[in-house]
């Protein structure tokens, strides 16, 4: 069987040594100067102003909308639009937070929104919750553009397309803000983790309060003693006043040091990521029994997982049975549309079901081997189905 992911790290044995003797020798575990640590390289790396390191992806999602409302820049029952196309806890957040999802369907050239998808819709959306999915996106410079002229605010979901880059920027740069995974599998692990990221200092503020109960530890200075100051808090006091809606979302110092340990291993894991993806899209598109799609206007693909989306469910069904030595799965959460807690069932999102029914992806991880590769390339071409 060729898994969907081998490792729980890259460099796994080497990694899981330097965490045992960390365990051993650290004096606190808890969320400290190696969370930190990380939260300033990966803003580095990214390219951003400031990083939030969370417990999980689906926290960062979470803690990014309320942010967003703690700030006003969000209230109770204004619609958001999101990619039909996601994982469920970017959804799930805004109907727990009392806002209006509003679904919007992808291109199935490449499994993203595009500026026609959005500019289609017929309600006025406050927000775009936009999902960069597997290493891939839309023409994000142009779905940017039209927010800005319509007064829509971009944020992005770049938990699975961490490397990617379009117009010269690496995606997760486009929005205001955006988020990130370190799940297991993911282009980077910390076992469990994920990030925010922005440029603007009083949204970073007001996600580390959120990351941790409303209170103002770890924020920035002035931040917080605008704050006593405006509620007229004293220095004791202080040390339990909470300002706003939060949670318990802090990661811990294992994960921190895992984040930094392996951002120093991200250009390899995304080398053979796209080296990857570059023989399976090459043997893909061949394939009449395909959907082809287009990823031309990217400049570079770090890809998550490898998709395909059939031309009928008949053809669907025997190559499941072609890869039945292959981990494959779902394209990711499939059509929100038709996921049984979604309740808003009057939005129709044609291709997103298409992708939901004739569609699954197959293995892309830094340690496939050649010959795995192109075990499943041999499948991509067509050599192995029933009716060929």
């Amino acid at each position: 069987m060729i898994y969907l992911m081998k490792n729980t790290f890259f460099n796994d044995a080497e990694t899981r040594k330097k965490l045992a003797d960390f365990v051993v020798s650290a004096k606190r575990l808890s969320m400290d100067e190696k969370c930190f640590a990380f939260e300033k390289a990966f803003a580095a790396y990214q390219g951003r102003k400031y990083a939030v390191f969370m417990n999980s992806g689906s926290s960062a999602n979470l803690a990014l909308i309320q942010a967003l409302l703690n700030k006003g820049l969000l209230k109770k029952g204004d619609k958001v639009g999101f990619s039909a196309v996601t994982w469920a806890t970017n959804v799930m957040p805004l109907i727990q937070l009392g806002l209006v999802p509003v679904p919007i369907d992808v291109s199935e050239k490449n499994l993203n929104m595009e500026l026609e998808n959005i500019s289609s819709i017929k309600e006025k959306i406050k927000v775009l919750f936009l999902t960069n999915l597997l290493g891939f996106s839309g023409h994000i410079s142009q779905i940017r553009d039209y927010c800005e002229k319509k007064g829509i605010l971009l944020i992005e979901d770049n938990c699975e397309s961490l490397g990617s880059i379009v117009d010269g920027k690496k995606l997760g740069n486009f929005g205001l803000v955006s988020t990130f995974s370190f799940f297991v599998g993911h282009h980077l692990s910390t076992i469990e983790g994920g990030m925010v990221c922005t440029d603007d200092s009083d949204l970073y503020n007001m996600l580390v309060m959120v990351r941790a109960h409303g209170w103002t530890r770890n924020v920035e200075k002035s931040f917080a003693e605008e704050l006593k100051k405006k509620h007229a808090v004293d220095n004791f006091l202080e040390l339990y006043t909470f300002y706003y809606s939060g949670y318990n979302f802090r990661p811990t110092e294992i994960n921190g040091f895992l984040g930094l340990e392996q951002l120093k291993d991200i250009e390899e894991i995304h080398k053979r990521r796209a080296n990857n993806f570059r023989k399976y899209y090459s043997a893909a598109s061949t394939n009449p029994d395909f959907i082809k799609m287009d990823f031309s206007h990217m400049d570079f693909i770090s890809n998550f997982a490898f998709p395909v989306v059939c031309k009928s469910k008949k053809i669907f069904e025997e190559y499941i049975k072609a890869f039945k030595e292959v981990e494959i799965r779902p394209i990711v959460g499939g059509s929100i549309v038709e996921q049984p807690f979604f309740f808003a069932k009057k939005y129709s999102c044609p291709n997103a079901k298409k992708i939901h029914e004739m569609g699954f992806y197959l293995p892309n991880n830094p340690d496939l081997t050649s010959d795995e590769v192109d075990y499943m390339c041999e499948i991509l071409l067509g050599k192995k189905t029933l009716h060929k």
